[in-house]
């Protein structure tokens, strides 16, 4: 449905998406906020190897966190064994609001938690102009303007 529903053009947030596509076994939950003047993205990601198991990849404004987990468990008794094991890729795309140097950004894993920091850049202040509205169907020069000869 999905799929449908892209081809007509239309967009849903990635949890929405994966949701229909049947893909929130494969999604890495994050937290988002802001700390001063960095954005922090942490995600619990508990019993990886973040030197092997964590990709981090910023391109434009787009960060991708993919992280790799297995889990092994093995159960002996006089009865007999048992065996089990999990394994998959968590992946999650993060937007910036606006693109940052990817020398900026610093990672770090403690306890079981992904964090990521990114700067974001200062973001210029909004400079308010007032609109002149005409009367009529003729649009207005603008003020210090010849306007039409």
């Amino acid at each position: 449905m999905a799929n449908i529903l892209r081809r007509a053009g239309v967009e849903f947030p990635e949890p929405f998406r994966r949701f229909l596509e049947g893909d929130l076994d494969s999604w890495l939950r994050v937290e988002e906020y802001r700390e001063g003047g960095n954005l922090v993205v942490k995600a619990e990601v508990p019993g990886i190897d973040p030197d092997k198991d964590v990709d981090i990849t910023l391109t434009g404004n787009q960060l991708e966190i993919s992280v790799r987990h297995e889990e092994k468990a093995e159960h002996r008794d006089k009865d007999g064994y048992r065996s089990e094991f999990r394994y998959g890729t968590f992946a999650r795309t993060v937007s910036l609001p606006a693109p940052v140097s990817q020398e900026d950004v610093s990672a770090s894993y403690t306890d079981g938690i992904l964090e990521v920091r990114i700067p974001m850049p200062e973001e210029p202040a909004a400079s308010a102009r007032k609109i002149r509205v005409s009367r009529g169907g003729a649009t207005a020069p603008a003020p210090g303007s010849a306007g039409p000869e």
